[in-house]
């Protein structure tokens, strides 16, 4: 009789929880006009609805994930946001059009893991290895959180926008070799010389290698095979859009067989698909196919954050978050972003708003998910997790207020300025 009570009280769970994201989704696509006024962001709705109807809420959604869970929910939105943030890359394959990118990934993304280490290591007292990966966990800006400060679409030519975007779906590639550095020393000590070969020929250069040719690979099979079986047969019009996700599922499984970088390899794959469409109408398409469950992943995701949140864990652990995240966010952040891009010929807002708007959030769960599963475990893990996930919360508070404010400001400006330009000009060259 009991067990057909709890199986009662489980499968009323589970309904409730799925009447409670249908009814979210329903409100927020119905006020999507309204709340893109707002200076709130999807994200931060999703966290608020999330804690509400959480265990210190409502006590509605009663969500108890693992980490494994959590790692392959997590990988799977950052892969399809991979995805789609290449579909919007716009520039040609030059290191001037990609200037914005190479600075940010170049530069600011090892100051921000470095900075955070040295925090984590002087601070919190934790060795290199832990504080490098801790470094790697967060250093990363989110590309599932941040549309709002992403290319609007394949025809912005927008620097800030752009430079953004392409960071959003690089650096949480790239930031793998790193997390790899902190897991070999959670596994093998710090006698760091008995892996450090291995892990720069491996972690570093091959998977590196391997992400970027695989990608390139994949994309232009799976384009020229499509386009060669539509000469003859059409695909039909509601299947077409799936060609996306089967590009990045087959890109990201077999890019992982040869123990490369899938992040980076789907990212590649999303760029080298959309140069190979001569049909523009399928990459917009495609792009909106994905935006799409990007957007619902994202909720699911963001609920379950809502949910994990405990007090007793928040309050044990909120000084050392206070002190990684508050200075990632206000000082590191900012400062490595003017650093990085010193001689660029930017405009001071534009190196402003690149220090501002680094939004931490899935791929710093997915990240931590997967040490997790790979030798992080006890107090120490309890500690970097907990420090991760109030730092994502206060990224998602921060900049979910403060982005569309700060955006329509810079759109201002940008429209002046532009309008300025194109003033006519009378005798003696001063503007009209």
């Amino acid at each position: 009789m009991s067990g057909k009570v709890s199986m009662g009280l489980d499968l009323d769970i589970y309904l409730i929880n799925l009447f409670v994201i249908g009814l979210l989704l329903l409100l927020v696509t119905l006020g999507s006009g309204w709340i893109d006024k707002l200076p709130i962001s999807f994200a931060l709705i999703y966290l608020i609805v999330g804690i509400t109807l959480g265990p210190y809420g409502f006590k509605i959604v009663q969500l108890k994930p693992d980490a494994n869970f959590l790692e392959r929910l997590t990988e799977f939105v950052v892969i399809v946001s991979l995805y789609s943030c290449a579909l919007k890359m716009n520039r040609p394959l030059n290191f001037g059009a990609w200037r914005s990118t190479i600075r940010l990934i170049g530069f600011l993304m090892p100051i921000s893991i470095f900075a955070i280490a040295a925090i984590s290591h002087w601070g919190l007292k934790m060795e290199w290895g832990p504080a490098i990966l801790l470094g790697a966990i967060l250093a990363p800006t989110d590309p599932v959180l941040a549309s709002e400060v992403q290319l609007a679409d394949t025809d912005d030519k927008d620097e800030l926008r752009f430079g953004l975007t392409s960071e959003g779906g690089l650096n949480d590639a790239l930031a793998f070799p790193f997390v790899y550095f902190g897991i070999h020393w959670l596994e093998k000590g710090n006698n760091w010389q008995d892996w450090f070969k291995e892990w720069v020929a491996v972690d570093l250069i091959w998977a590196v290698v391997a992400g970027v040719g695989m990608g390139i690979i994949v994309a232009k099979a799976v384009v020229f095979l499509e386009q060669k079986l539509e000469k003859h047969t059409p695909i039909d019009d509601l299947m077409a859009d799936f060609i996306a996700i089967s590009t990045i599922l087959l890109t990201y499984s077999l890019t992982e067989f040869i123990y490369g970088y899938g992040f980076l390899a789907v990212f590649v794959a999303g760029i080298a698909a959309q140069k190979q469409y001569e049909d523009q109408e399928k990459r917009h398409s495609q792009l909106e196919f994905t935006e799409q469950v990007e957007k619902l992943m994202e909720v699911a995701t963001i609920l379950i954050l809502g949910s994990m949140l405990r007090v007793q864990a928040i309050w044990q652990h909120l000084g050392e978050a206070l002190l990684v995240g508050g200075l990632l966010l206000f000082v590191i952040r900012p400062v490595g972003a003017w650093i990085s891009t010193i001689g660029g010929n930017y405009k001071p807002i534009t190196r402003a708003l690149f220090g501002w708007f680094g939004v931490r959030g899935v791929g710093s769960m997915y990240y931590l998910c997967y040490a997790f599963g790979h030798g992080l475990k006890d107090s120490l893990g309890e500690q970097i997790a907990w420090i991760t996930y109030i730092t994502i919360v206060l990224s998602v508070i921060l900049h979910g207020i403060s982005t569309t404010p700060l955006m329509n400001r810079y759109e201002r400006l940008i429209s002046r300025r532009r309008r300025k330009l194109n003033q006519p000009t009378v005798a003696g060259g001063e503007e009209a």
